[in-house]
């Protein structure tokens, strides 16, 4: 079947689509061994059933994952609202459709929890399946836990946009539904590399780009029934998402397959390596077929001529396919052993123990963490890109907030990646410097930077209200009642303090130096939280309520005695935290733990200290100013009412207030 064919039956090309997905998937299952079931030595063969159903299962997660983001987008993004705002009816049919597909893809996983059980055991399906056994497995076992979670974030997915009509909900779903492919990358090669911690986040910063990816190519090849105006805008709006994606996938997958790979012998020399070409070759077809969008497509489409697009979006369509099967397979075929020792630290940290801090040591041993190292480089680059387009049209903006999102950009780094991320799971000091940079340092630099206020400026309106684009969601989750509720200075206060007293005084530390999952949960967390209170009370961006000058004064320093009541509190307990973690890691060298908890509560209790004092300075010095700029503005009001010889109305509406009190008075006298 030709392209040509397809394009004169646009109906063929979904199945076209799962027939090349699920035949290179096939054989390349077959080439790279992922077909022959790996038994232990003595144990039955679950048999091939399970070898080809267990694959066809997750192929089914991963089209599914691809399909409903895909729809997802379309209704968020590439899709005209009503006059109102509201989803229009061609929005409203795709994000029912999302529904459909990600129940669909909520069985899948369930099928793939069981057969991925029956694999296990390699034992016949019959003989393993219950309900009982299913269940454990699915609350249990990490494995099952992962694609149960998968499983019941599409099924949340499905529900969402089975019952929301406005775009809101359409937003909701998709943030759901991309969550959602996330908990299977924490298992599988990824997990089971030596340093896996640097192979699950580049997994992660691999698989979620890939995912939308696809699945705005799929959006694209919806919206292609569309007008061709909608879908020459749907293209533009989708060109720089793919580009950022792009960049992403590739790096990451050179990170991947130089953790994964020994030698650049084993990239010929292996099959998984030689599964791994076939992926990558894949996917730079797509790339050049992207670019091919841009160069051709898109300038047709302003003309009126759609059938470059299609051939363009039909021909990068079945490569995606093909880019997917190559996936499914890869992660069924053995990775070539390891050479490193493995050893109980190793085992447990991901890499081997560290030698003895000191200052070389913290330098020289990074420990590169891609999530937040890219999401950093990221987040640089965009706003240097919005202080370029404001300098390009002859605006200006200060120099000095530039300086500090770098410098928030530069810490986030060095918390995550240098040595301190080396040190932070052997040494709860070093968390503890960790902790106090993600969720104090950071945050101020940031929010004092105003980025909210440079997005507002750089980007421009929609000039089609029917299109609302990234200016105009901004403005709406800025006014959002998610963002209010946020933002109320006793949540803000809450979630930057309370959650700290959960997170060590709970099993949550443990959890979270044991599971890479948690891991990032933590930091995430640490840079939110701390992003939203600085934000509520010395942000410089506007914010979805006013809070008084002297209530944000009240919360500095209710934080300050609380983060201070914290350390005490670690530096008097006689009991360690998290026992159970110290005693299996073994540290041959320095403090004892609980010397090393007093140490950490030390720096909470004596360096937390000076960011807070920062903060009270930078809050008394814009408490000055907006008083001067409200003692100028009745100045100049003032001003105004005796050069047009009236009384000012303040002025006026304060000697009232007077005139009435000692009208008031004179009457209580009488």
């Amino acid at each position: 079947m030709t392209v040509r064919s397809l394009l004169r039956r646009p109906v063929l090309v979904p199945a076209a689509t799962v027939a090349i997905g699920a035949g290179t998937g096939a054989a390349l299952l077959w080439w790279g061994g992922g077909a022959v079931p790996q038994t232990a030595p003595g144990l039955p063969d679950p048999g091939p059933a399970t070898a080809w159903l267990l694959p066809t299962a997750r192929l089914g997660m991963q089209v599914g994952a691809v399909i409903t983001v895909g729809l997802l987008l379309a209704a968020v993004m590439l899709s005209p609202r009503d006059d109102g705002g509201r989803l229009s009816a061609l929005g409203y049919r795709r994000l029912r459709a999302a529904g459909a597909s990600a129940a669909v893809w909520s069985v899948a996983s369930a099928v793939a929890v069981c057969y991925t059980l029956v694999d296990l055991f390699g034992l016949p399906a019959s003989q393993v399946l219950s309900v009982r056994a299913v269940l454990h497995f699915a609350f249990t076992i990490p494995l099952g836990q992962a694609l149960a979670l998968s499983g019941a974030l599409a099924l949340v997915a499905a529900v969402i946009a089975a019952t929301s009509l406005r775009p809101g909900g359409a937003v909701a779903a998709l943030a759901v539904s991309v969550a959602a492919v996330v908990p299977p990358v924490f298992t599988g090669h990824a997990a089971a590399a030596s340093n896996h911690q640097l192979a699950v986040s580049g997994l992660l910063l691999h698989v979620v780009p890939v995912t939308v990816w696809a699945g705005g190519l799929f959006a694209l090849a919806v919206a292609a029934r569309g007008t061709t105006a909608d879908l020459a805008v749907a293209v533009r709006r989708f060109s720089p998402l793919a580009l950022w994606c792009l960049v992403a996938v590739g790096a990451s997958g050179l990170l991947s397959a130089a953790v994964r790979l020994s030698s650049p012998a084993d990239v010929l020399g292996t099959r998984y390596g030689q599964v791994l070409l076939v992926k990558t070759a894949a996917l730079a077809a797509v790339a050049v077929t992207g670019l091919l969008h841009r160069r051709r497509a898109i300038p047709a489409l302003t003309v009126g001529r759609r059938r470059a697009f299609l051939r363009v979006a039909v021909v990068e369509t079945l490569l995606f396919a093909a880019a997917i099967g190559a996936a499914v397979a890869l992660s069924r075929t053995p990775a070539p052993p390891g050479a490193e020792e493995e050893n109980a630290a190793t085992a447990l940290l991901g890499f081997p123990m560290p030698p003895p801090l000191g200052i070389d040591t913290l330098a020289k041993l990074w420990l590169p963490e891609p999530l937040f190292m890219a999401a950093a480089v990221a987040a640089a680059v965009l706003y240097g890109a919005g202080v370029w387009r404001l300098r390009r049209r002859g605006d200006r903006w200060p120099p000095a907030r530039t300086a500090l999102w770098l410098a928030g950009c530069a810490v986030i780094i060095i918390a995550t990646s240098s040595g301190l991320a080396r040190y932070g799971p052997v040494l709860f000091s070093i968390h503890m410097v960790q902790h106090l940079l993600l969720m104090m340092v950071a945050p101020i630099l940031l929010v004092l930077a105003g980025p909210i206020t440079l997005a507002l400026r750089a980007l421009p309106p929609s000039t089609d209200p029917r299109w609302p684009g990234p200016r105009e969601w901004l403005q709406t989750a800025l006014h959002s009642p998610v963002s209010r509720a946020l933002t109320h200075p006793v949540v803000a206060l809450a979630l930057y303090v309370a959650s700290l007293y959960v997170l060590y005084f709970t099993g949550l530390y443990e959890l979270a130096v044991r599971s890479h999952a948690a891991h990032l949960a933590m930091i995430a967390h640490f840079l939110g939280v701390g992003y939203l209170f600085f934000w509520t009370v010395i942000g410089i961006d506007p914010a979805p309520r006013q809070v008084p000058y002297p209530l944000k004064l009240i919360l500095v320093l209710i934080s300050m005695v609380l983060h201070a009541f914290l350390g005490v509190a670690l530096m008097q307990s006689a009991t360690v935290l998290a026992p159970d973690w110290w005693t299996a890691l073994a540290r041959p060298w320095g403090p004892t733990p609980l010397q090393d908890q007093h140490a950490a509560g030390g720096i909470a209790w004596s360096f937390g200290e000076l960011p807070t004092v920062i903060v009270l300075g930078a809050l008394m010095l814009q408490w000055i100013r907006a008083d001067q700029r409200e003692a100028r503005r009745r100045d100049r009001a003032a001003d105004r009412a005796e050069a047009e010889g009236r009384e000012d109305a303040e002025l006026a509406a304060y000697n009232r207030m007077l005139a009435d009190l000692a009208e008031r008075d004179r009457q209580v006298r009488g």
